[in-house]
């Protein structure tokens, strides 16, 4: 009877065992067969994609020669780039939607929504980055081959990318400034018009004439290659300082930062050497030093002690006639005491 048993045992195992085999096997045919069925919606599905890549290629060229002609090929390329993606992302909705019939369109974009969200908070820099030199772009507040200045930066555009903007320094180095960072600051942009005011102080001494020394200035200013003769040059008495009197010298030149600093130099050397030919005075920096011994008897009282500079003159003389009356007192009476 235990034979018997052991051996029904083994027997119903072995039953189980095939039968798991020929479910994971029908499991496998159901799945080829599933899948050769799908064969031709595969084949339509990459056709579509196929179809949408083509598609997009041909947008962004049409966009880009378009922009190319307006001279504004990077927000070609940028929206180029766009328009491409955008084709490319229906034909792959599409396409899924070809493969699994089940799959409705309006779930796709639904979850597309969700992980929408998830993707901008995970890659929120770059995000505002792309958008802020798709702005920029767009508004265009300053192009390729513009000086502009921003923050501790300045320098010529080289180029506008979606990420940031690349800024050639007149030293020679390259910056990469963000985008978001460019669009949220102010900018400089210095060769936004044709010309550009340079000025220039300049000091000349308390006993020469302040007009014949604005009109030399104005006139040696005036002789400079390179600057701009309307606006006309202008000289202006700016500042009584402790020294001189300042004269601002005020000029229009191009606005390509090289012709400003050129024009620039040639400027201050013209003025000096008209001013020296005119004999006009250009002093140094005077200092007073006054040395106060604290002798006196106001000294230590506020409101009477007197800073720097003797006592006027009719005090001086209050202290003599209190001196000759201290001499008389005494009885110093001069050759009749004799």
């Amino acid at each position: 009877m235990q034979n018997t048993g052991a051996q029904t045992s083994e027997a119903g195992q072995q039953n189980s065992v095939s039968a798991d085999y020929s479910a994971a096997i029908d499991q496998v045919d159901s799945w080829v067969d599933g899948a050769i069925k799908l064969i031709p919606n595969f084949t339509v599905a990459l056709l579509v994609l196929l179809i949408a890549f083509i598609l997009g290629s041909i947008f962004r060229f049409v966009v880009r020669r378009h922009l190319t002609r307006r001279d504004r090929s990077n927000l070609g390329e940028v929206l180029g780039s766009l328009v491409k993606w955008s084709v490319i992302l229906v034909g792959f909705l599409l396409a899924a939607t070809i493969v699994m019939p089940s799959l409705k369109p309006g779930d796709l974009i639904a979850g597309l929504g969700v992980g929408s969200v998830a993707i901008g908070f995970a890659f929120k820099d770059i995000l505002q980055n792309w958008l802020a030199g798709l702005l920029i772009l767009v508004r265009q507040p300053f192009e390729i081959g513009d000086q502009i200045k921003v923050a501790d930066f300045e320098g010529t555009v080289h180029r506008i990318e979606t990420r940031a903007t690349l800024i050639d320094t007149y030293d020679g180095q390259r910056v990469v400034m963000p985008n978001s960072d460019i669009y949220t600051n102010a900018v400089l942009v210095k060769t936004a018009h044709t010309k550009r005011r340079s000025d220039f102080e300049i000091g000349i001494g308390y006993s020469d004439s302040i007009g014949e020394a604005c009109d030399v200035i104005r006139s040696a200013v005036t002789q400079v290659e390179g600057v701009q003769q309307s606006p006309a040059p202008e000289a202006l008495p700016w500042e009584l300082a402790a020294s001189w009197v300042t004269i601002r010298a005020r000029w229009w030149t191009n606005s390509a930062q090289t012709d400003v600093t050129h024009i620039r130099a040639r400027v201050i050397q013209s003025v000096k050497e008209a001013l020296d030919e005119a004999g006009i005075d250009m002093p140094f920096e005077t200092q007073v030093h006054l040395f106060h011994d604290q002798t006196d008897e106001s000294d230590g009282k506020p409101g009477q002690q007197r800073e720097g500079w003797p006592a006027p003159p009719a005090n001086r003389g209050e202290k003599q006639a209190g001196n000759a009356e201290r001499e008389r007192g005494t009885g110093n009476t001069g050759p009749q005491n004799k």
